[in-house]
């Protein structure tokens, strides 16, 4: 697996810069495929602004460069990589879904969802080299029992395969392993399918949306959460928890969707309707692993804000909400992490910085990957305006050099 070095000057911006100078397009050129404002393709390259996701992802569909070709991603390197260390063991296991071994010893359904709902809990604390560690021999165990299994049993035990499938997603997304994703998520909707349960099912391709942000093809993602709540109908008054989880969550998604595409007006009205079923649950729930409630759709509130470069919403937003104690930490890291963006984008650095050390505090794995961090980190530097050692020690804690 090759490992990107990392330095202060290796901005997204730059490398943005680099290729779209090597196809021989202006700035106003690019802006107008991606499509975004020239100005802010201007800021990104000089080290003004760091490039948001979607805008490095519109520009890497607009260049014809892979996405991490532009985040340089992975980035840690073979001896300081935990999280890494864990994708071999990982690859073998997804290759082997249809190998099941028949000399294995399979335990029961209890003892495996027990493991299922450890990994899931290791999901949420964003402890991905733990997790990577738990989820090889795991998915080799469900694959076979899943294989011997008949009937509801059969279907219960792929539920849980799709759940722990669904943990090879996270740390794919979390190092920038793209491919594997892609390949983690059709295993994750095979196992869904054969689970035979309509939520699961549901709640796939809510999660396979993603990889239309990541290819920064919107229209299709909207088609697809289109689909998806038409399927689940709109009267939430009529709708169990489960449902409306996977029902808010579907605007949730809907409404980041519509913001990376530009659209206010329809981005808000996804969050208000998202709030709707959040009011009509009555508390954060965590159904199929979606932490769905009031909470959730605060954070997309900011992550809207965020996306729509809405300074003004970014400062209310995170004067106004206080997450609960016990939120989990990967929803957590997120929101420090957009708070951070937010805060740099608005002019204030100090903010910026502290929400990032907040971040790293909460889910420091997850904030140690993540390419908004790095270049977060890497515009602070860039403007030269904020010299404290703080700054210095962070950067090297990322691997930044």
């Amino acid at each position: 697996m090759p490992y990107a070095s990392d330095s202060a000057s290796e901005r997204i911006g730059q490398r943005i810069a680099e290729a779209r100078k090597a196809r021989g397009l202006t700035q106003l050129q690019l802006a107008q495929r991606i499509p975004c404002s020239k100005s802010l393709i201007a800021q990104v390259e000089r080290g003004h602004k760091p490039a948001s996701p979607s805008l490095t992802a519109g520009a890497a569909r607009a260049l014809g460069v892979r996405l991490e070709q532009l985040t340089g991603q992975p980035y840690e390197d073979p001896q300081r990589g935990r999280v890494h260390a864990t994708v071999p063991d990982i690859q073998t296991a997804m290759l082997s879904w249809d190998l099941p071994d028949e000399d294995l010893p399979v335990r029961s359904f209890d003892e495996l969802a027990g493991d299922v709902a450890r990994a899931s809990a290791l999901g949420r604390k964003a402890r991905y080299a733990n997790l990577g560690r738990l989820l090889p021999p795991l998915l080799d165990e469900l694959s076979t029992a899943c294989h011997s299994a008949e009937g509801t049993e059969r279907e219960r035990l792929f539920g849980l395969l799709a759940e722990a499938y669904s943990g090879v997603t996270a740390i794919a997304y979390a190092v920038g392993l793209f491919d594997l994703r892609s390949q983690a998520m059709d295993r994750v909707q095979w196992a869904a399918r054969e689970s035979q349960d309509p939520l699961r099912i549901g709640r796939t391709q809510w999660q396979r949306a993603t990889l239309f942000l990541q290819a920064s093809a919107y229209d299709r993602g909207m088609r697809l959460l289109d689909r998806l709540r038409h399927d689940l109908g709109e009267d939430i008054g009529r709708m169990d928890g489960p449902t409306l989880s996977v029902h808010g969550s579907v605007h949730l998604r809907s409404a980041m969707f519509a913001a990376r595409a530009g659209n206010a007006p329809t981005a808000r009205a996804h969050l208000d309707a998202a709030a709707d079923a959040a009011r009509c649950l009555g508390r954060d729930a965590n159904h199929y692993g979606l932490e769905f409630g009031p909470t959730n759709v605060a954070m997309h509130r900011l992550g809207v804000a965020v996306e729509m470069y809405d300074g003004p919403e970014v400062v209310r937003r995170t004067q106004r909400t206080r997450l609960p104690a016990n939120v989990a930490p990967v929803r957590a890291g997120r929101w420090y992490m957009d708070a951070a963006k937010g805060w740099l984008d608005y002019g204030n650095r100090e903010k910026a910085f502290a929400a990032l050390q907040a971040a790293r505090s909460v889910a420091p794995e997850q904030t140690r990957n993540h390419p908004q961090v790095r270049e977060t980190v890497k515009t602070l530097i860039h403007l030269e305006r904020y010299g404290k050692q703080s700054l210095s020690g962070f950067a090297s804690w990322l691997g930044i050099t």
